[in-house]
């Protein structure tokens, strides 16, 4: 199976590269995955103009490959002032455009949402949201999944390599949210 895991993150140090980490860590023996770091971001915003598919940054460029290599797309995203962050709205507003709408196509999308204390809910509930209306919208054949995964206290469960500090209720409940994407993932595209 192909995977791409999105890291939403472009603050430096952030915890949103632990959990996409510790989950390419949980896929990648068994799978081709991508993670993409938003610590490199650099898509303009809207009122800067949209994206050429001739003229993409290192950054771009690796984002496309990886989404349109994908049979899997997870977003892992920080909460964000109660939602997601602002680098992965302004990407969701300019990718599902004429150029770019086969990235979201025939795919199965997962979402993550992470953060320092109890939360991670919102950002993932909103990503799901967003990309369903995507779905829909563009009349696309995918799928996005039911289950999300919350990281808590993300600090003290992971270290920065993504590695287990030995909780074993986050570690249950991570490999339960891999095994879950895993089988959806299987099963749609009928691996």
């Amino acid at each position: 199976m192909n995977i791409a895991i999105l890291s939403g993150s472009a603050r430096t140090n952030n915890n949103t590269l632990r959990v996409a980490k510790a989950i390419a860590r949980l896929t990648e023996l068994d799978h081709n995955v991508k993670l993409i770091d938003f610590q490199q971001y650099d898509i303009p915003l809207i009122a800067q103009g949209g994206l050429n598919p001739n003229e993409l940054s290192v950054f771009q460029q690796e984002l496309v490959q990886a989404m349109d290599f994908a049979q899997l797309i997870i977003f892992v995203s920080p909460e964000y002032n109660w939602s997601t962050t602002p680098e992965i709205l302004n990407m969701l507003h300019l990718l599902p455009t004429k150029s770019f709408i086969h990235l979201f196509e025939n795919k199965v999308f997962s979402f993550v949402g992470v953060s320092t204390g109890k939360g991670g809910k919102a950002p993932a509930l909103h990503l799901m949201q967003i990309v369903n209306k995507v779905v829909s919208f563009a009349d696309l054949e995918s799928i996005v999944a039911a289950k999300i995964f919350e990281s808590h206290f993300t600090k003290e469960v992971l270290d920065a390599d993504g590695q287990s500090l030995g909780n074993e209720l986050y570690d249950a409940g991570l490999q339960s949210y891999v095994d879950y994407t895993m089988q959806i993932t299987k099963r749609w595209q009928k691996l």
